[in-house]
């Protein structure tokens, strides 16, 4: 369980695969060309963009949206957030300039406006328009000096009084409402990439499940953390029948590895033991299975310190088995280049299709562990050492002292291989444990 920076494997000039894969390196320019055509396409649960495909339906009480006004405004759409604002403000400026309107037509300014020595409420206010056009002035505090209001309307003052508080408080919300709207970080998650595939192959002798992060922004995210979810529908030993049922995959929440240094992309591995949900699935039998696996990335955005959250998902046909991921790292003078034209790229490699159950029992009974660091084989000889090879050296007897040393004394042509595959006479090459 862990994850690892790809650094300095080839220099920039040289293709980024391991050198004995260099020649067979199967061709997969962009991972989404790697489908089985003919398994049926499931519903997602989480589409690759991160976007949730659940839909909320036949929901009673809806005044709970009301209950939290600021975060139901917040998560309108921007067409309907828009319309809102400019509503809010439309109807607030015709309510009072409704009620200054209303106090002209009281106290007879309308009729008695141009009367000399009549005092009105507001100045030079005789319809309704320039009532509205007030309220206007009076609410944004824009003040053309035209319209004014005299010390002997006690209505009057109370109303500008009222209005310039309701007026604060309706800035206030649909101004903040507009600016948390604007500076969501859901727009930073679009610069976080995960890879179109994972893949499952041997690292250090385990069978791990792999996918890849990357930011392509240069302002990093702080304290950034993964984790993973398995969506399986589940019958419970009692027949009752769970959709969606949701399983944590461990990615390294024990040890720490989930907590990223995202600077350059990252390899996410889970190893596949004992508490893993793949435990016991075979290659054939992840074919059957239909899951979905829910990765999600959260982290701080360094510029506003905001809360940003990453999702995307893989079906249980973008998870390849027996592939990894090509290197996009590599050493320039002085500096470290991301190709990310590399980023979803994968090549193929010899990976047991046992389950991984099965793998840890033959490493367990078997004494070549040190050997499993040459498992990938070599595409002109096809002659290093594979799993089979394992299952069958661990079944020959041990040799006696006498023909030990015949075996040392004859073995002058070999050469010294300290076990390596070179040792090994004639391997078959296969693709799983026998039974």
């Amino acid at each position: 369980m862990d994850h690892n920076m790809e650094i300095g494997v080839t220099p920039a000039q040289v293709k980024k695969l391991p050198k004995h894969l260099r020649e067979a390196q199967i061709s997969t320019e962009r991972t989404h060309l790697i489908s089985d055509p003919a398994k049926k396409q499931r519903q997602r649960y989480v589409q690759k963009n991160g976007k949730c495909n659940v839909h909320h339906g036949n929901v009673q009480e809806t005044y709970r949206y009301l209950s939290d006004l600021f975060t139901t405004l917040v998560d309108l759409r921007w067409r309907l957030s828009l319309f809102i604002f400019t509503f809010v403000y439309i109807v607030n400026w015709l309510f009072f300039g409704f009620l200054w309107w209303l106090i002209a037509l009281i106290r007879g300014d309308l009729v008695h406006a141009d009367e000399e020595g009549w005092t009105p409420c507001v100045e030079n206010l005789n319809s309704f328009v320039s009532a509205f056009l007030f309220s206007i002035e009076t609410e944004t505090t824009i003040g053309y000096g035209y319209r004014v209001i005299t010390e002997k309307c006690p209505e009057g003052i109370i109303l500008l009084l009222v209005q310039a508080i309701l007026g604060s408080i309706v800035n206030a919300m649909m101004v903040g409402c507009m600016f948390v709207k604007i500076s969501q970080p859901k727009n930073r998650a679009e610069t976080l990439m995960f890879s179109h595939k994972a893949v499952i192959s041997v690292r250090d002798n385990k069978m791990c499940l792999m996918f890849r992060v990357g930011d392509l922004r240069n302002s990093h995210i702080v304290e950034a953390s993964i984790r993973a979810k398995l969506i399986r529908s589940q019958q419970t030993k009692e027949g009752e029948f769970i959709p969606l049922n949701q399983t944590d995959i461990n990615i390294g929440f024990d040890t720490g590895d989930d907590r990223l240094f995202l600077v350059s992309p990252l390899i996410i591995s889970h190893e596949i033991n004992e508490k893993s949900p793949f435990w016991e699935m075979t290659a054939k039998q992840m074919e059957r299975e239909e899951f979905e696996i829910v990765v999600i990335l959260e982290g701080m955005v360094e510029a506003t310190g905001m809360t940003c959250q990453a999702r995307s998902s893989y079906l249980d046909n973008e998870v390849l088995w027996g592939y990894r991921f090509t290197p996009v790292l590599s050493l320039e003078k002085g500096f470290y280049e991301v190709d990310y034209n590399s980023f979803h790229d994968i090549y193929e490699t010899n990976t047991p299709t046992c389950s991984a159950k099965e793998l840890a029992a033959k490493f367990r009974a078997g004494p070549l562990l040190p050997q499993l660091s040459l498992l990938t084989p070599d595409p002109k000889t096809h002659s290093t050492f594979t799993f089979n090879t394992l299952n069958r050296l661990s079944e020959r007897d041990p040799l006696s002292p006498d023909e030990d040393k015949e075996e040392r004394d004859s073995g002058g042509d070999r050469g010294e291989t300290n076990g390596s595959a070179a040792a090994l006479e004639d391997p078959p090459l296969a693709d799983g444990l026998p039974d």
